[in-house]
């Protein structure tokens, strides 16, 4: 616990969403449990084990000190605590939570929701891919948003001048929200969302492409919908098919038990056309004690 309270202590006043103190990458000891996000103006405490009152009354001191020193006069100390797992709650500590909560990452805005569900409506492990996505996209691409969830890749690929972004997820009510993230950014023109299966639609996407990026943040493991060990290579198989020429694909894959080694013999087995073109770099905030336990993401180009 002290290693957070020592980030509490040094913490910055957050202006956008990010992550602040991150001991699931196994780089404190005592503290692979806890995590601390900011979502202005909200702070999010998430635990993966029960914490005793003492040590929340603990981190709530930490945290209103901390704010006492950094925050504009007459802002208000707002934090939540999640805890995951069998004795799953989630906590209004202290403050409020707005109705809608907007939050903010490199100028774009996103709708989020921290006292409901434990998906808050952006990755912010991510935040790096969606960096490479406005980078890589040219004006006038075409890009498929696969396991679309909330469409911030979309968003973020129609703010660098993509022409047309199809966003695909079996979730109608995350791509609701997708939706009002591409209307805060006034980018709703361009933008389609298909709620289906994707491995029913291969068709429907094929006959709509070729694509000039596609982009593929599948769930690790998602009983009914995706299963990383297995069907990883029944997508990678879909790949080609769907890319332009010297078109690209951003692959993510966020199984602590499957490594980079792992996404690549896929790729290399069931697309070699695809050539891998490097790895994205995590956010330095989730650094991990083993590149293979955090997020991999891994990009890949179809031969001109």
């Amino acid at each position: 616990m002290q290693a957070l309270l020592d980030a509490i202590a040094a913490m910055p006043f957050p202006a956008d969403a990010g992550r602040l103190f991150h001991g699931r990458g196994g780089r404190f000891p005592g503290c692979e449990h806890l995590a601390l996000d900011a979502w202005p103006p909200v702070l999010l405490l998430t635990s993966f084990q029960p914490l005793a009152d003492a040590a929340l009354a603990a981190v709530g001191d930490a945290l209103a000190a901390r704010w006492r020193e950094v925050a504009p006069a007459g802002a208000p100390l707002n934090w939540v605590y999640q805890c995951r797992g069998e004795a799953a709650v989630t906590r209004l500590m202290a403050g409020a939570v707005p109705e809608p909560h907007v939050v903010t990452e490199a100028g774009t805005r996103y709708l989020v929701h921290l006292l409901r569900g434990q998906n808050h409506g952006l990755f912010l492990d991510m935040a790096e891919g969606r960096r490479w996505v406005r980078a890589q996209v040219a004006p006038g691409a075409r890009v498929l948003n696969l396991f679309a969830y909330t469409c911030a890749f979309s968003v973020v690929a129609l703010q660098a001048g993509a022409a047309e972004v199809v966003n695909v997820d079996m979730a109608s009510g995350a791509l609701a929200i997708g939706r009002r993230n591409h209307e805060l950014n006034g980018v709703a023109a361009g933008a389609k969302f298909l709620a289906h299966d994707l491995f029913n639609s291969w068709g429907k996407l094929t006959r709509g492409g070729p694509y000039d990026l596609v982009v593929c943040d599948p769930p690790s493991f998602q009983k009914g919908s995706f299963v990383a060990s297995k069907d990883y290579a029944r997508l990678a198989r879909r790949l080609p098919a769907l890319l332009a020429p010297g078109g690209q694909a951003l692959l993510c894959l966020n199984a602590p038990e499957l490594g980079e080694a792992f996404l690549r013999d896929v790729m290399a087995e069931h697309a070699p056309a695809l050539a891998c073109t490097g790895r994205v770099a995590n956010p330095a905030a989730f650094a991990d004690v083993s590149a293979d336990r955090g997020l991999k993401v891994l990009a890949y180009r179809a031969v001109a």
